[in-house]
């Protein structure tokens, strides 16, 4: 229980952002014809907050199957980096495929600042955070297809609640780091390739790149944390 009550506590925030986008998802997914059943199947098999807006959209524009699992794969291309940085971390626990799998935006950014108690099972805590955030988006999408009939909004914007969950989780990951330089790189490399590419292609090779230079820098890098 101590455990559950720890991981809640650090889920409050993904808990608010994704009862409300997932909601939106669910209306969005309603509205072009698919009800509840398919808002709740989809966020539990795809359980990707950008590319199940993207299948909604492509469902309704009436796209054909390998357009979308193209599309699908584009937007999911991110998650190969995350999941290669926890390699070490879920190795040796039989949650390993859930938790590659479960590894959200929200999920993978509350994953790097975690600090478990002492005497606490930090994969249990990695596992417990994980299956909340799901859970959380799932019941936000299936009330929102329920509830789509009833809830004839603008939707526009509501995915600013995301954006400003990881600027608080960035601000604070950056007053606890001791060392700021991957940061840095990662904002240099965004900032980039957005000037470059524009805010529809930018994403992608902004993570290659950046993932190239820490690599290649890591041994200065620890080593100056180290010291500080």
């Amino acid at each position: 229980m101590r455990t559950l009550r720890f991981a809640f506590v650090k889920t409050i925030p993904v808990f608010l952002g994704y009862l409300v986008l997932g909601a939106a998802f669910g209306v969005v997914l309603e509205r072009a014809g698919y009800g509840a059943p398919w808002a709740l199947l989809s966020s539990v098999v795809i359980y990707a907050g950008s590319a199940q807006f993207a299948m909604a959209e492509l469902l309704v524009s009436g796209a054909g199957l390998l357009s979308v699992l193209v599309t699908m794969l584009l937007l999911g291309s991110r998650h190969f980096f995350y999941g290669l940085t926890f390699v070490e971390a879920f190795r040796g626990t039989k949650a390993r495929p859930y938790l590659i799998f479960s590894l959200t935006d929200e999920t993978y950014s509350l994953l790097c600042a975690l600090k478990t108690p002492d005497g606490m099972d930090e994969k249990r805590v990695m596992l417990l955070i994980a299956l909340l955030n799901q859970c959380y988006w799932v019941l936000g999408s299936g009330l929102g297809a329920l509830l789509g009939e009833l809830l004839p909004f603008d939707l526009t914007g509501i995915d600013f609640a995301m954006t400003a969950l990881f600027t608080v989780i960035l601000v604070d990951q950056l007053r606890e780091a001791h060392n700021r330089v991957p940061a840095l790189i990662g904002g240099g490399c965004s900032v980039l390739f957005l000037l470059l590419l524009g805010p529809d292609a930018f994403l992608l090779p902004s993570l290659v790149l950046a993932v190239t230079l820490l690599i290649a820098g890591r041994g200065p890098m620890e080593g100056r944390g180290a010291r500080r």
